[in-house]
């Protein structure tokens, strides 16, 4: 693909920008070569137009990353409120391709308790409205893909309504002409160097040449192979189920209770959902792959003040609690590898992994120069990710707010990967 016919590209809740790495490259570089490879006018992908701002935060930190990395052209750092609002006949002139965004998850959470877990209704979860509102208003400007990220929780939320978020999602891409691809990806299981699990939503528009050409393959091929998201990341079909919903959005909103598996398509908004796992066997990346053996600051290390609480958290445990009504009941967790296996991908880094802090949550490994515990650096939480060395590192910008934007993002391999399969089908397909 020659550099002037690139994608054009919408980037939403750009973060640090985790998308646009995995779209763009870094420099010139590849995400899943660890950086090595040239891609020179290879990359077929161009962000003509993105957006960051954190809600109710004074400071955008998250802003200042990414405008000090890829500059002010493009980007619009207000609320996607205000985007909505304004006339996107100025504010986004060219009309663009694809539409990515790993939009606020905090509702969908696991780190959020049943109690707190409000979903779509919630103050991060109405922002998919802002999405949908956006789309509607862009109209036959809107792009002809889009690529979406989130935590895996969504296809069960809320609790006391199994599924009706995701289905309300569903429904609304479908009213707005598009199909849809959805797989949970384990980052882990396809060599990457953190497990890490999140929902990746593929939508393509019903009159797209895409469209037309998977109309040669069943829903099992399309989630085995022959889509997107398939061919980018292959897998086993073990169970399917058929979807209905509900033509109207309110009875959804209101009545809709269902059973998503971890894959699936909704063609012409017939929905099949499918249990898969993971068909690969190239390399993997573990976490002794990213560590550090030299330059390691002081402040990392495990003091031996604090060992003994480290190796509380991270016992095993058994609490009795009692909840908001009175009621008595056993709480229990398992005990925590300490320090962290090497030898395997990592676990998934949460927003707290900064700060000296003792957590059960937190990685622990065992320093390759002087044998003793210490935490994971900013540089190897990066790496985790895939991101560039020192990517987040910025005057006045505290080691646990780079650890924070690492447990925000995404491993960008991921996307590199899902924006390959895009493009090779585009040049094959689409002339």
């Amino acid at each position: 693909m020659s550099k002037s016919s690139k994608l054009k590209v919408i980037e939403l809740f750009a973060g640090v920008g985790g998308f646009r790495l995995g779209l763009e490259g870094w420099d010139g570089k590849s995400s899943t070569s660890d950086y090595k490879i040239k891609l020179l006018n290879k990359i077929p992908f161009k962000i003509v137009y993105s957006n960051q701002w954190e809600p109710a935060t004074k400071r955008q930190h998250a802003n200042e990353v990414y405008l000090e990395r890829f500059g002010p052209i493009g980007h619009f750092d207000e609320s996607i409120e205000k985007l909505v609002e304004s006339d996107l006949s100025e504010v986004l002139p060219i009309e663009c391709d694809l539409m990515v965004g790993g939009f606020p998850c905090q509702d969908y959470s696991v780190a959020s308790t049943l109690r707190n877990s409000k979903g779509i209704i919630g103050s991060k979860g109405i922002l998919w409205w802002q999405i949908e509102g956006l789309l509607k208003k862009l109209g036959e400007r809107s792009p002809k893909y889009l690529i979406f990220e989130n935590v895996d929780r969504l296809l069960k939320s809320p609790a006391k309504q199994r599924g009706r978020d995701f289905a309300v999602m569903l429904r609304s891409l479908g009213e707005l002409g598009y199909n849809v691809e959805w797989r949970v990806i384990n980052a882990g299981e396809y060599g990457f160097p953190q497990r890490r699990r999140r929902i990746f939503i593929f939508g393509f528009k019903k009159l797209s040449p895409l469209s037309k050409y998977l109309r040669e393959y069943n829903e099992k091929d399309i989630v085995k192979s022959q889509g997107v998201i398939g061919k980018a990341f292959p897998s086993e079909i073990l169970t399917s189920e058929k979807i209905l919903l509900p033509k109207d959005l309110d009875k959804i909103s209101k009545e809709f209770s269902g059973n998503f598996l971890n894959a699936g398509v909704m063609i012409n908004n017939n929905i099949q959902t499918f249990k898969v796992s993971p068909k690969y066997n190239g390399p993997c990346s573990r976490l002794s792959d990213v560590l550090q053996e030299k330059d390691i600051d002081e402040e990392f290390y495990i003091s031996k003040k604090d060992e003994a609480k480290w190796k509380e958290h991270k016992g095993a445990k058994k609490i009795t609690r009692v909840t908001k009504e009175g009621y008595e009941y056993k709480f229990s967790e398992g005990g925590m590898c300490y320090p962290d296996n090497l030898d395997k991908p990592s676990r998934t880094i949460i927003t707290s992994e900064g700060g000296a802090t003792p957590s059960r949550f937190k990685h622990v490994v065992i320093c390759k120069i002087n044998k003793k515990k210490r935490r994971l650096t900013p540089i190897e939480l990066e790496k985790l990710n895939m991101f560039p060395d020192d990517f987040t590192k910025l005057n006045d910008i505290t080691n646990s707010k780079r650890a924070f934007f690492m447990g925000n993002a995404l491993v960008i391999g991921i996307v590199e990967k899902l924006g390959k399969s895009l493009s090779d089908y585009i040049s094959a397909h689409e002339k």
